[in-house]
């Protein structure tokens, strides 16, 4: 675990100064630079209307007295996405754009829901061989 962090707070930062780099060649260093706060401020926008809608539906859901589950995980994404959004550069910006669209949250519930079962059910094996 330790290394895929660590791993991920190296390649990540390394990929994305190569990307801006690269970008910024093609198309200018101003350029550029307005390309990641144009994306940045997109993706606040959008990160606060996909937030608003999602609580509304949560607080209509806890009215009418229904666990409101899947909205409550929407939530911790879009709030995942928006921390993601605010790390300068283009792919932490495409992930957590992606992360705001609902059809790719979508399938990003469904993969953690897979991976969480996952884990569970080896938590579960390591548990029984340990009683």
């Amino acid at each position: 675990m330790l290394l895929k962090l660590f791993l991920a707070f190296t390649l990540v930062p390394m990929l994305e100064l190569y990307l801006l780099i690269k970008i910024g060649t093609v198309m200018g260093a101003l350029n550029t630079l307005a390309l990641v706060i144009l994306t940045g401020f997109v993706g606040a926008y959008l990160a606060r209307m996909q937030g608003m809608q999602t609580m509304l539906r949560v607080r209509s859901q806890l009215q009418q007295g229904i666990m409101p589950a899947e909205d409550l995980i929407d939530a911790v994404i879009i709030f995942v996405a928006g921390i993601v959004l605010l790390t300068p550069g283009l792919l932490t910006d495409i992930a957590g754009l992606l992360l705001l669209f609902p059809t790719s949250r979508f399938h990003f519930k469904h993969w953690l829901r897979y991976k969480f079962d996952q884990w569970i059910q080896k938590t579960n094996v390591t548990v029984r061989r340990n009683l």
